[in-house]
């Protein structure tokens, strides 16, 4: 049977991130990384292709984007998702303006939303501004972002600036009337000549509302917040039993492992807070400019530790230590040096026996799961709003690897602590 929803997510992420919400509501749900040769798994309702594509040149994320809906809509998928960040992180000039209306005019549709609300973890619209729990987007961590820094909470303005069809509002007090009258405000919306709909949103329920008005929308762009909605669209025209299991997973063994490279505020306290009371292990961007080897070194540090309890290797730093590093090295190469060196810890963590293993910054897990080899992730329970287990798809019978790869922003101070009780 085809997959249901076709999901392109532009970073790894947020990729398992969209997967989770799916898989929360019901859908079975895999997420491959990078376009594959071959079909999905024939018992997925739906399908979440990772990219990497969040940071680079525009052109390059439209050409990736649109293979991967090239592959999903010849997988027989019905409806179309085009995943981003629930800060909307992104340039004046891309990339979510470009891609949205790249897979817009690939599906000869001359209309859809842009919604990165997720309420469960502090994500909120209101009048087109986009809130990070009780403040501006502008005011937030966000504002000292190393690649996509957000200035602007006006994501009316932000995705204009990125966007050649005009852009609308749908707001709250629209919303807050329920699926009928947002629908409404769709077809009013397009009489006036706008292409893109920002849609406000402040709880789950007003999520489920606009995901039902999107039932008869060939493509959505959202943060992950709007799959909510989504599965019950499917269900309602008997696509979609109500009763499947969604979330199971095998069973995964081994030695235990964190690996972060975010420097969000969040992961800054995660890593504090792990560093309380576990081995940790800090790689310093210049000592690997400097040329020293300090792949070798962590591993040989981790060695026996994480044979008594979970260990840590992070790059994490503050907003102050980071630019400090960007100014010395450049953002480019400061970036690739802790990508590189921590996706081949990580490689090396799991021929040491690391079965189960962390992975904190959507750049740094894009860079791991590839130097890992990983094709493809079966989605399981949640462990924090936005950030599930996973564990990695293999056709030869290897012993799966139990991964979280958790978005810089997300989870709770204690997040590296807990995850583990929730593996079957």
């Amino acid at each position: 049977m085809a997959a249901l929803l076709g999901c392109i997510a532009d970073d790894f992420t947020g990729g398992t991130d969209l997967a989770g919400m799916l898989v929360k509501t019901g859908m079975r749900t895999v997420q491959l990384i990078g376009v594959p040769d071959g079909p999905p798994p024939d018992d997925a309702d739906a399908v979440v292709i990772a990219l990497k594509s969040r940071t680079s040149p525009a052109e390059d994320a439209v050409a990736e984007s649109l293979a991967a809906f090239r592959w999903l809509q010849q997988a027989g998928c019905r409806q179309f998702y085009f995943k981003y960040c629930s800060t909307f992180d992104s340039t004046p000039c891309g990339n979510i303006g470009p891609v949205a209306e790249a897979l817009m005019q690939a599906l000869d549709t001359d209309f859809t939303i842009a919604c990165p609300a997720f309420p469960a973890n502090g994500r909120t619209l209101y009048k087109g501004h986009l809130f990070v729990g009780d403040g501006l987007l502008s005011e937030s961590g966000m504002r000292n972002h190393p690649l996509t820094p957000m200035t602007d909470a006006n994501l009316v303005r932000v995705l204009q600036q990125q966007a050649q069809r005009k852009v609308g509002l749908v707001d709250y007090a629209t919303v807050s009337r329920g699926h009928a009258a947002i629908r409404e405000r769709f077809t009013a919306l397009r009489q006036l000549g706008h292409g893109l709909a920002i849609v406000d949103a402040l709880s789950n329920a007003d999520l489920d509302a606009i995901g039902a008005a999107c039932a008869d929308l060939p493509l959505v762009t959202g943060g992950s917040g709007i799959a909510l909605g989504l599965p019950q669209n499917f269900r309602r025209s008997g696509l979609l039993a109500s009763n499947a299991v969604a979330d199971a997973l095998p069973k995964t063994g081994g030695l235990r492992a964190v690996i972060s490279g975010s420097c969000s505020v969040a992961t800054q306290k995660q890593v504090e807070v792990m560093r309380a009371s576990h081995p940790a292990f800090s790689i310093d961007p210049l000592r690997l400019a400097r040329g020293e080897d300090l792949v070798s070194a962590a591993l040989e540090w981790a060695g026996s530790r994480m044979a008594q309890q979970p260990i840590l290797i992070y790059a994490t730093a503050t907003p102050d230590a980071v630019r400090q590093v960007q100014g010395e090295l450049g953002v480019e190469q400061a970036s690739q040096l802790v990508e590189q060196t921590l996706s081949m810890i990580a490689r090396g963590l799991v021929q040491a026996g690391v079965g189960q293993m962390i992975v904190a910054g959507g750049e740094t897990s894009g860079a791991v799961v590839k130097a890992l080899g990983v094709m493809g992730l079966r989605i399981g329970p949640e462990i924090d709003p936005g950030v599930p287990w996973t564990s990695t798809l293999h056709d030869d019978g290897t012993q799966p690897l139990a991964l979280a790869l958790k978005s810089g922003n997300f989870g709770s101070a204690d997040f590296f602590l807990k995850a583990w009780s929730t593996l079957p």
